[in-house]
């Protein structure tokens, strides 16, 4: 809201057009039945005019301005102001009831990520969050959510408690940075090529990979939106399609990495094995075909089966200077070498962890 919206006096009451003509016919004076005679509307018409049983339409404004001397725009718009105040006021007693859903939308962090405007009345508030949400209801909300969950395929933590809300901000938030996003009609080989390329950027900074990895992403169709956690929501990454683009966002819910690749080549492999129809939301947990061709894709992409057979067969498992030849000589980050390692049981999870890179985002530390 601008501080123009918010400096603007906003009356709390409501002034019917028949109280205004009413006042007109006073000060004349004339009789209802006098102004019945003089525009040819019926008697009965001119009272529920003024009891504000019936509305002051174009054809009657155009005839009181001809018998009261007030100009036709001047009765249309105390019509129009009086409709939109009676909807305001109705919508501001529909948000009082739904005020206690406040509390299951993650507001302040909302509001620290610049998301939505804080607000002191929590009937503006619950306005934003509407605003942000895109819908006119927290029912409308509601139906939303329940498409966007018959729609998803998840991949979500259940070691501790989720919420709905939360996951559906998150994916508004995606939704919305992506819109904005330019991209060129998704094309299948030409992402292919670009994940060959963005493969090589696992040895880079965010400063450096981040960019380009969306640059060659949005050049293939394809927008890549990294968005911070909300609270309760324990995903990962997301993919889904948005028109003729596809949608890859990434929550940066664990800071290495192996971690974040690893789910970028996941969703990737999503987008180029499966249809458009459905929602992966990733995290971790859920098993299905289409969660393991995915992982299998991230996989092979990352570190190809052939190598990774070559490398075992004279590794010892567990000296870690042969990891970091190893990722350099596939052109990799040696951090998510010893990722794979560890997720196969090739290497204790307590050996190697210097070799992943913990990542730090500007947005995220909010």
């Amino acid at each position: 809201m601008s501080n123009s919206q918010q400096n603007q006096y906003i009356p709390d009451y409501l002034v019917a057009p028949g109280e205004v003509l009413d006042e007109y016919l006073q000060a004349y004076p004339m009789t209802q039945a006098q102004l019945a005679m003089r525009t040819g509307l019926a008697k009965k018409t001119i009272n529920e005019i003024i009891k504000g049983k019936s509305p002051i339409t174009t054809d009657t404004a155009q005839k009181l301005e001809r018998v009261l001397e007030r100009p036709a725009h001047f009765w249309n718009n105390l019509e129009r102001q009086y409709q939109e105040d009676k909807s305001r006021l109705a919508e501001q007693e529909r948000l009082e009831t739904e005020l206690d859903w406040l509390q299951w939308v993650p507001v302040a962090k909302m509001i620290k990520l610049g998301w939505i405007e804080k607000f002191k009345d929590k009937k503006d508030q619950l306005g934003a969050v509407l605003n942000f949400f895109g819908v006119a209801s927290r029912e409308q909300w509601v139906d939303v959510w329940e498409w966007t969950n018959s729609q998803s395929a998840y991949r979500q933590t259940k070691r501790f408690e989720t919420r709905a809300e939360a996951v559906s901000a998150w994916l508004r938030r995606g939704e919305i940075e992506a819109r904005k996003m330019p991209c060129a009609p998704f094309d299948k080989e030409q992402f292919q090529q670009a994940l060959e390329k963005i493969r090589s950027l696992t040895t880079q900074t965010p400063d450096v990979f981040q960019p380009k990895l969306i640059e060659l992403c949005a050049l293939a169709g394809v927008a890549v939106v990294f968005v911070p956690e909300l609270p309760k929501t324990g995903i990962s990454g997301a993919t889904r399609w948005l028109g003729d683009k596809a949608v890859i966002q990434l929550s940066l819910r664990y800071k290495k990495n192996d971690y974040l690749w690893f789910t970028f080549f996941h969703e990737a492999g999503h987008i180029i094995k499966h249809g458009r129809k459905e929602i992966f939301i990733e995290g971790n947990g859920l098993d299905g075909d289409k969660e393991e061709e995915a992982d299998k894709f991230a996989r092979d992409w990352l570190i190809p089966p052939a190598n990774l057979r070559a490398f075992q067969r004279k590794w010892d498992g567990r000296s870690l200077d042969p990891v970091v030849d190893f990722a350099r000589e596939i052109g990799i980050a040696p951090g998510i070498v010893v990722g794979r390692l560890q997720h196969d049981k090739l290497l204790p999870v307590t050996h190697g962890h210097k070799l992943k890179i913990t990542l730090r985002w500007k947005n995220a530390e909010v």
